[in-house]
């Protein structure tokens, strides 16, 4: 199953601190917990994914604490004690301290990274090379310190992460979904743009809309130009830009963990230069957009996204639909299985 071998945004990095976190990934219970570290001399955290299961008696690890000593950070188990170092491996059993555990008596242990404000984990190690997959995906958006990066969510989704992926690359839904926010009927009409298919995903460039209010400090309409990568089956990012001589650039990547063929959970970094408005401003507005979106998309049958990978498919597609149907073909590529149909 390539969704394993894939990393997968699971919760806000700011959620995990002094305590082990519970959270969940492809029907896989785990525990987050951070490890203070230190490296040439610079305070360092660490964050590790392990199974939420002790190998002693199968208590859950979440329910522990870490403890901070002078042999490291350790995970200790809330039934009997147990004390697990950062490898997995246990360190110390209190009821026989004199006992060396053996190699054996190890957590499962998954590969974790911190990534734009998110923990990433992947539960599988490819066994073949995947490429740019091997990594989370790349949101850069250059090191000027005038851009800002702001975490929206978590939103949870009673659809699948493919539809969602899609509704965020859909241009002509604006004028009827985001009316007088980010299009109007009157300016239906949108320009597709040119879409790129490769081995790294797609990209999309020179695509227009017209919007009243692309932004959340924008006070008036404007073309906004677009461009949009698919890194990963679950994730896109956006780059748009305003009108000539307008100071406010924007971009925006939706990172999605798939919580079930229908089912997911989505966040929105958002990356903007020379726009005014705080933080709060920002997620609000980015609330306020997505909450026109949740009732379409959870509105969608069948809330798998057909690709025909298991029934013909049964949507028609019109002149508009070329990035849809550019990142139905990426995603049958893969063999993505999870969320399609």
């Amino acid at each position: 199953m390539i969704e394993k071998q894939l990393w997968h945004p699971v919760i806000a990095s700011h959620q995990v601190r002094d305590a082990p976190v519970a959270c969940a990934l492809l029907g896989q219970s785990l525990v987050l917990w951070r490890e203070p570290q230190r490296e040439h001399g610079h305070h360092i955290d660490r964050v590790h994914a392990w199974a939420d299961q002790c190998p002693h008696r199968g208590a859950q690890l979440s329910l522990g604490r870490v403890l901070i000593g002078v042999h490291g950070a350790r995970l200790e188990c809330p039934y009997h004690g147990w004390q697990f170092g950062h490898t997995g491996h246990c360190q110390l059993i209190p009821a026989a301290p004199d006992f060396t555990p053996p190699a054996g008596h190890v957590a499962t242990v998954f590969e974790a990274r911190e990534r734009f404000g998110l923990v990433w984990v992947r539960l599988q190690a490819p066994g073949d090379t995947l490429g740019v997959l091997d990594e989370p995906p790349m949101f850069a958006v250059g090191e000027d310190d005038a851009w800002r990066r702001v975490v929206c969510g978590p939103y949870e989704l009673d659809t699948s992460a493919p539809r969602l992926v899609e509704n965020f690359l859909d241009l002509s839904h604006f004028g009827f979904v985001h009316e007088g926010w980010l299009g109007e009927r009157s300016h239906a009409k949108v320009d597709a743009g040119q879409v790129e298919e490769g081995a790294n995903g797609l990209a999309v460039l020179n695509a227009r809309a017209w919007q009243p209010r692309a932004y959340a400090g924008a006070d008036e309409g404007a073309w906004i130009h677009y461009r949009y990568e698919v890194p990963h089956p679950f994730a896109a990012i956006l780059r748009k830009d305003a009108s000539e001589g307008d100071p406010v650039s924007n971009a925006i990547a939706l990172f999605i963990r798939p919580d079930g063929d229908t089912s997911c959970t989505a966040w929105f970094v958002m990356a903007t230069q020379g726009d005014a408005s705080s933080d709060q401003e920002l997620v609000e507005f980015q609330n306020t957009v997505f909450a026109q979106d949740r009732p379409v998309v959870e509105s969608q049958t069948p809330r798998t996204l057909p690709i025909g990978r298991t029934a013909p498919v049964t949507e028609v597609h019109g002149p508009a639909d070329r990035v849809s149907s550019a990142y139905r073909r990426y995603l049958k590529r893969l063999a993505i299985s999870l969320g399609t149909c």
